[in-house]
């Protein structure tokens, strides 16, 4: 961060938001603490009834309460900002705006890694039933989260470092409500052509790999259920499936918007994708989770100490 003085003259970005009106700001910010409160609490008592029900002690709980955990992580890192800038003033420095950027690819791919090793988990425990125990062994549960955090850290630095090499001597408004890369890459006065040619290359297997295992894995999985004879089979292969298609869904359908164009093409119109993946499927996930899924439903209602009274014995 010491190469601020040395290659460029802007100290501090302004992030124009949302909206430049002053009566929007108001509501905006009620809106996004609302959805920030929502979130935290929402994730947070996924994480704890999954620590305190010992029927919820397997591999997909045990990968759920990480993407909880990074859920919460993901939003503190975008919305606490948004918060300060509704109500005061909308600048940005440069070492603040490089840390946020860096949390903001490292915790979003952490998801995306994270969603692929639960498809994998689907994909084990009804493809490979009887081997799903030894697969899925708590050493390589461990394993796999430790990859899905570490890697997407790695990515984050890579492009977060190559950021730090351009010169910003214009203009240092960005037109965004956060630091991205994109609109950060067009205020810049050197050639970007470098850190183009990695988001295309790099960039895109970081982001395209876990889509891919994904689509890999519930294709078997497709393949698989329609093979079971019985409806009430499928039926239940289906349940443990359909709240992480309908997260994988709304996270790479928005992520995929946004990112899979050119740094030149990208607008304001691409505001309500980010805040698709980056504050609303957080938000989202522990209602998609707890609503499809008996087991984490009864987890919450102990962890709320609403337990149904049991029928006296006769």
């Amino acid at each position: 961060m010491e190469r601020v003085n040395q290659t460029s003259s802007v100290s501090e970005f302004i992030l124009l938001g949302l909206s430049s009106r002053p009566e929007d700001q108001m509501p905006l910010f009620i809106l996004f603490l609302t959805m920030y409160l929502i979130t935290i609490i929402g994730n947070l008592l996924i994480i704890l009834a999954i620590r305190s029900d010992p029927q919820l002690k397997t591999p997909m709980y045990f990968f759920l309460s990480f993407l909880s955990f990074t859920d919460i992580c993901f939003t503190t890192t975008i919305v606490p900002k948004m918060l300060v800038n509704f109500l005061s003033g909308k600048t940005i420095s440069y070492a603040g705006c490089l840390t946020q950027m860096y949390f903001i690819y490292a915790l979003g791919n952490t998801d995306s890694c994270l969603l692929a090793v639960m498809a994998f988990d689907r994909y084990v425990a009804i493809c490979d039933p009887f081997h799903y125990v030894t697969i899925m062994s708590h050493h390589r549960c461990v394993l796999l989260v430790a990859l899905s955090c570490s890697l997407p850290h790695l990515h984050s630095l890579l492009h977060t470092l190559l950021l730090n090499q351009l010169n910003f001597c214009d203009s240092n408004v960005i037109h965004h409500f956060l630091c991205d890369l994109s609109p950060l890459m067009k205020l810049s006065c050197s050639s970007t052509f470098v850190n183009e040619i990695v988001i295309m290359i790099e960039g895109s297997v970081i982001l395209v790999t876990p889509f891919l295992f994904i689509a890999f894995s519930y294709t078997r999985i497709l393949i698989t259920v329609f093979n079971i004879p019985s409806a009430a089979g499928k039926r239940k292969a289906f349940s443990t499936c359909g709240s992480h298609l309908t997260v994988v869904t709304l996270f790479y359908g928005s992520i995929f918007y946004v990112y899979l164009q050119p740094v030149s093409t990208y607008t304001v119109r691409d505001h309500m994708a980010t805040i698709v993946y980056t504050v609303l499927s957080s938000m989202l996930n522990p209602f998609i989770y707890s609503l499809r899924n008996k087991d984490l439903k009864q987890g919450l209602r102990k962890l709320m100490g609403r337990r149904k009274p049991q029928a006296a014995p006769s």
